[in-house]
């Protein structure tokens, strides 16, 4: 994207863009990340997404804590929750377990609505479509921006639970969930995979909130709809009956990021996970783009 490719300067305090604020036009470049960072900017700059991140940061100190003072002597156990007490990073890694569930979903999920709904509502859209840059690399744009989103909301999480629980229970050698012991430096390279896995997991899911978004103009609604949508995923996932259809659903292989504190570590879900994220994130990025391409923009 060139420097005529931004459409509209960042609100201040972070609630909107100003219509008809361009920027100027210049000689063109051949890549520039400034719509991007617009984005960004928009992001972390609005209040409720700022509250939706302390929200998110918040329980898994509720959890070390909690953890510290009910069993502060108890070490072990067979699941992630039991391994808290053994070693500080199980604190981001229970957080995950906990948050990926509902919060994750629902700050992704504000953000979502945000994208094309939001700037539809807020009447700056067909601002940002005055200057020569097409529907498509905006589409995309948007995408990338929900993407670091996803990536920023885990962080949230992973970051204040690990640092929580490094201070309340130490950072030493990590048992994993098949019994073994990894140095703490070699643990810490674990999480960081479960964290960028739980990020790839959820871009597929901004995927599909970004069609929903194009949907709509009430961001209030892309939330509800895809929330609806990540509810119903999670129930058809524990009918037995509809063992047939949990391969393809999205959320069914969201703790497989468990198989990376085991050792060795166990891909096979992983990657299965990954592949059907990918596929998502392609597939409802294009009905997206089908979409918003030849919608008559009003607003």
């Amino acid at each position: 994207m060139s420097a005529t490719e931004t459409a509209v300067s960042s609100a201040p305090a972070g609630e909107g863009r100003s219509p008809g604020r361009a920027a100027p036009l210049g000689h063109p470049t051949r890549f520039s990340t400034r719509l991007f960072r617009s984005e960004l900017r928009l992001i972390g700059g609005r209040r409720r997404n700022q509250v939706g991140l302390l929200v998110l940061a918040v329980l898994p100190v509720v959890i070390a804590v909690v953890t510290k003072a009910t069993a502060a002597d108890r070490r072990g156990g067979g699941d992630i929750i039991g391994q808290i007490t053994g070693n500080g990073l199980f604190v981001a890694l229970a957080a995950l377990t906990v948050e990926l569930t509902m919060f994750l979903p629902l700050a992704i999920g504000m953000l979502s609505g945000d994208a094309i709904a939001g700037e539809a509502n807020l009447g700056t859209l067909r601002y940002l479509l005055t200057v020569p840059v097409s529907r498509a690399r905006l589409l995309a744009v948007k995408y990338a921006s929900l993407c670091a989103g996803s990536l920023w909301g885990v962080l949230m999480v992973a970051v204040p639970g690990a640092v929580v629980g490094i201070a309340l229970f130490g950072f030493g050698p990590m048992t994993t969930l098949s019994g073994t012991q990894l140095g703490p430096w070699e643990a810490t390279g674990r999480v960081a995979l479960a964290c960028l896995y739980a990020t790839v997991c959820l871009c597929g899911l901004a995927a599909v909130r970004l069609f929903v978004s194009t949907l709509t103009e009430q961001p209030i609604a892309v939330t509800v709809a895809v929330m609806i949508f990540t509810i119903v995923s999670w129930i058809l996932d524990s009918i037995g009956q509809l063992a047939w259809l949990h391969p393809w659903l999205l959320v069914h292989r969201w703790m497989a990021f468990t198989d990376l504190v085991r050792d060795p570590p166990v891909w096979d879900l992983v990657r299965e996970g990954v592949l059907v994220s990918l596929g998502y994130a392609v597939v409802f990025w294009l009905a997206s783009w089908a979409r918003f391409a030849g919608k008559d923009v009003t607003s």
